[in-house]
């Protein structure tokens, strides 16, 4: 039987249908918004998976090619791994509803999500957050849904819900909300430099569609009325629980109240070990319980000290940042460089400046582009003190680094203005609590060492909340701990005008928008805080950029010339290429970017250009090159493929019997233009050299032997 579901945002209909397509799967939908066209399935084991001590959940967002009507590109023709974006809307969709699972639910969970129709209009990830929510709410997995996900943008001063790709374009904010009826559960995005009420008026408004979106998932699952699976957490036993706390409680009040989290850590796998030890006999293979209750039994003390004792980990206030210390032209020979401290948190952020040639082509379902910005984050385990091999950027290094992006990428020069394209590139050195803000106050110092004139420097704070009943703490500055315990995760980057990028993780149910404000307004204290310590180091670009990047100029020659520059299966830009040594590329306007190390190469270029599409003017003075001596004259090159005649009577002011007396092929000699003329529709040109020569009584004609 098919259910179905509708409503209008925005000004189109979104409509929810089950029942007609991948019945085998536990739950499924198909979403339509537009001619956007999601199908969302999920499908949950039936056994616990074994030897974990975690939710397995995994949520798969794809965009097929044929959705857009396109084949994709490269070699093999069909979709290869996840692309970024793929990645990212993967993430957008399992962090709303991964808390929404009851604890100790450990049965493998994999929800898909598959855009199969694309208008090129609207972007699919939040309708991807609505239909993996759907298909759980028309399940028998237990979920205590739904959720629902909205873009906001904001164009001339008025928020918009789900803003197409063209609004997009003009609006000044671009953030994603996902929640439930009560409150929120999840914010990201960016925005250009709004304030922190602005931030709240926009998720608010989201928040009162996501009310109607998730009434309509509610009113569908009650007319499917699936009976939701029996299920039990495991509960440890009674004995063994009493006996393991008595133990390990005192031991875990110690471990908190040590500041490093080295040795915070350390102390507490040497009580693990102990108490496996001691109860091997008793409780054979009882690790993974014992690291439970020493986990437990951390989550109450932590929120308690907070709470109660108004003292945090690491001895710390509540509104206190970790001492931060920042070096600049850390390394001899890249672009741009900054070593960033927070704590036990350390980010080495490289900055490489490149050329129109390096920019990142992505083509996908969403409109072509071309990015003159990345940012690229990595984790090595090391980082943590961990023993393990990296096998390559997983999806916490794509979202970390997408998050910092967001937030330095509004303050970066127009490409007119500072025509290279960039990368930065954020290596964790150490980690303990907000990485990827410390990846934006580096990458921001890294961007002025290079000598990029940024309109405003960067910085960004994470934010967390213990939350019991009507007691709450709003945290400055996270620990990793902290995050791991605690109930909120907000990171907040901005300048000191305004918020660039935000991203927000809520683990429980039920916070108030005024804790969301008092949130916001104790981030910014923080983020300007940390920006004048960084201010301290350098607070603008350097005037130059390092002497090892490219050294670009760009000139503007006529879109009807380009053919004119690049040549017949592109002899001419290579022979320029080959002459100069410089990297060459022109845009579709006709604006030509030359990058060259060193000022003569780019000479030689913009010369060779500037030649090629000038046209010669009459009155000026040019440097030419003899091309052919005839008995009347000799043809001299003024530009080039650009001849003009120098007559015998205008070589020299005496007589002159014989060209070759004063010319020979090759030389150079400057003449001057003295006449234009179209015959034929033929364009001639009239030179001169003894009208720059002065006139002498006894002037003797300088001969060639």
């Amino acid at each position: 039987m098919i259910f179905s579901k509708e409503m209008e945002i925005g000004g189109k209909r979104l409509h929810i249908e089950t029942g007609r397509v991948a019945r085998q799967a536990d739950g499924a939908v198909i979403i339509r918004y537009g001619d956007t066209v999601v199908l969302a399935t999920v499908v949950s084991s039936k056994e616990p998976k074994e030897g974990v001590d975690f939710f397995p959940l995994s949520v798969d967002y794809r965009e097929s090619a044929y959705a857009a009507g396109k084949i994709p590109g490269g070699f093999f023709k069909r979709e290869g791994r996840p692309t970024e974006k793929e990645i990212l809307s993967s993430r957008l969709i399992d962090r709303p509803i991964r808390p929404l699972f009851p604890e100790g639910y450990q049965f493998e969970t994999i929800v898909n999500v598959n855009v199969i129709s694309s208008d090129k209009e609207y972007n699919a990830d939040v309708l991807g957050g609505i239909g993996a929510s759907a298909a759980l709410m028309v399940s028998d997995i237990p979920f205590h849904g739904p959720i629902a996900s909205v873009r906001v943008g904001r164009v001339d001063g008025a928020l918009i819900i789900n803003p197409s790709f063209d609004q997009l374009q003009s609006s000044d904010m671009d953030i994603i909300v996902s929640g439930t009826k009560d409150s929120i559960a999840m914010v990201e995005g960016e925005s250009h430099e709004i304030s922190e009420e602005d931030m709240l008026n926009a998720i608010m408004f989201a928040h009162e569609t996501i009310k109607q979106i998730v009434a309509i998932q509610e009113q569908l699952a009650s007319e499917v009325k699936r009976m939701i699976r029996a299920f039990e957490p495991a509960k440890l036993d009674e004995s063994f629980l009493k006996e393991v706390t008595e133990i390990a409680k005192p031991k875990v009040y110690e471990a908190d109240r040590i500041a490093d989290k080295s040795e915070r850590n350390g102390m507490l796998k040497e009580l693990r070990k102990a108490l496996e030890e001691q109860f091997k006999e008793k409780y054979p293979d009882s690790g993974r319980a014992i690291a439970k209750v020493i986990e437990d039994l951390q989550y109450q003390d932590m929120r308690s000290m907070i709470l109660d004792e108004k003292r945090r980990l690491d001895g710390r206030s509540m509104t206190a940042v970790r001492p931060i210390t920042c070096e600049i032209s850390f390394l001899p020979r890249v672009h741009g460089s900054a070593l960033f401290t927070r704590g036990q948190t350390q980010a080495l952020v490289i900055s490489t400046l490149g050329t129109k040639i390096d920019e990142q082509f992505i083509d996908g379902i969403d409109p072509v582009s071309d990015k003159r910005f990345m940012l690229h984050y990595n984790f090595p385990h090391f980082s943590v003190g961990e023993a393990r091999m990296s096998r390559g950027p997983g999806r916490r290094e794509i979202g970390h680094g997408n998050l910092a992006e967001r937030a330095l990428k509004i303050v970066l020069p127009d490409e007119a203005e500072f025509p290279y394209t960039i990368r930065i590139v954020s290596e964790i050195l150490e980690s303990n609590g907000s990485s990827s803000m410390a990846s934006v106050c580096g990458g921001s110092l890294s961007l002025m060492d290079a000598g990029v004139p940024i309109k405003s420097p960067v910085a960004g704070i994470a934010m967390g909340l213990i939350k019991e009943d009507q007691k709450y703490a709003i945290l400055s500055d996270i620990l990793g701990d902290e995050d791991h315990l605690g109930d909120m995760d907000f990171k907040v980057a901005g300048t000191a005008k305004g918020i660039t990028a935000c991203q927000m993780d809520i683990k429980i149910k039920g916070i108030s928008f005024d804790i969301m404000r008092e949130a916001l307004a104790q981030a910014k204290e923080g983020r300007i805080h940390i920006m004048g310590i960084m201010n301290q180091t350098i607070a603008q670009g350097k005037p130059d950029i390092s002497p090892f990047a490219p050294k670009i100029t760009t000139i503007k020659i006529k879109v009807d010339q380009i053919g004119l520059v690049i040549g017949p299966g592109g002899k001419t830009i290579r022979e320029i290429v080959e002459k100069s040594g410089a990297k060459i590329d022109i845009g579709e306007d006709g604006t030509v970017f030359i990058a060259s190390v060193n000022a003569e190469g780019s000479e030689i270029a913009i010369n060779f250009i500037r030649g090629l599409t000038e046209d010669p003017e009459k009155g000026k003075t040019y440097r030419g090159t003899v091309k052919k001596i005839t008995d009347f004259g000799a043809f001299v090159e003024i530009l080039p493929g650009k001849e003009g005649l120098l007559h015998i009577s205008e070589i020299d002011h005496k007589r002159v019997q014989r060209v070759e007396e004063y010319l020979k092929l090759g030389d150079e000699v400057e003449v001057l233009l003295q006449e234009i003329m179209t015959r034929d529709g033929k364009t001639k040109y009239e030179l001169s050299r003894k009208a720059l020569i002065k006139r002498e009584p006894h002037h003797e004609p300088e001969k060639k032997s």
